[in-house]
């Protein structure tokens, strides 16, 4: 299925596949890339919605920046945090050649810390950083939300672990389930999961 499924939807620009390629062959995790179906989902939101002003909390190997990049139009710009200063230059290499990259703004340091320096009001938020702040991050980003706006947050089904109890007791799963739970009970918001990879929730604020 997941093959007819990638077999089917637009493609892969051939920058991402390289960079893509070289994210599994240089890197730790290779799993935490966004990959072809969620790049292309990404970026489709983005069209979507029409940002000016976006937030990505977790750059990794900068794959779902430059998706995220890739929808804007106009003027609107892209920061993106990453705690990992060893992954600065990587990150600043890939953005400067890649289409798009031009409007995205690096920051590395802890994004809670992070956050509050940053002085603009978002139009989305994409969240896919440290799984055990989730919470944190949300509602440090929900006062300079614009009402309307929209949240990202990737990995919310951990691989089905938040509704297993034989594997649902590790610090991130216990986070993540209690993030689906405060959004879930959030007055602010509308919120949908989409089953996608490893879930991906969709948050607007009223």
């Amino acid at each position: 299925m997941e093959d007819y499924i990638l077999s089917h939807i637009s493609p892969e620009p051939d920058h991402l596949k390289r960079l893509y390629r070289e994210t599994h062959l240089h890197h730790l995790y290779p799993r935490m890339c966004s990959g072809h179906l969620q790049g292309r989902m990404l970026k489709m939101l983005v069209s979507m919605i029409n940002p000016r002003r976006v937030l990505e909390l977790g750059a990794y190997t900068g794959y779902s920046a430059l998706c995220l990049a890739e929808g804007l139009t106009g003027d609107a710009s892209l920061h993106t945090v990453e705690i990992d200063d060893e992954m600065e230059e990587w990150l600043l290499d890939h953005f400067a050649t890649a289409p798009g990259g031009e409007r995205i703004t690096l920051h590395i340091g802890d994004a809670l810390e992070v956050i509050p320096t940053i002085d603009e009001t978002w139009d989305l938020v994409y969240i896919d950083a440290n799984k055990r702040d989730y919470t944190a991050y949300y509602e440090a980003v929900m006062p300079r939300l614009r009402p309307g706006g929209f949240i990202i947050a990737d990995n919310t089904l951990w691989d089905g672990k938040v509704v297993d109890p034989v594997t649902n007791h590790d610090a991130q799963t216990v986070a993540l389930a209690a993030f689906n739970d405060h959004i879930a009970r959030d007055p602010r918001v509308e919120v949908v999961i989409l089953p996608l990879r490893d879930g991906l929730t969709l948050i607007r604020k009223k």
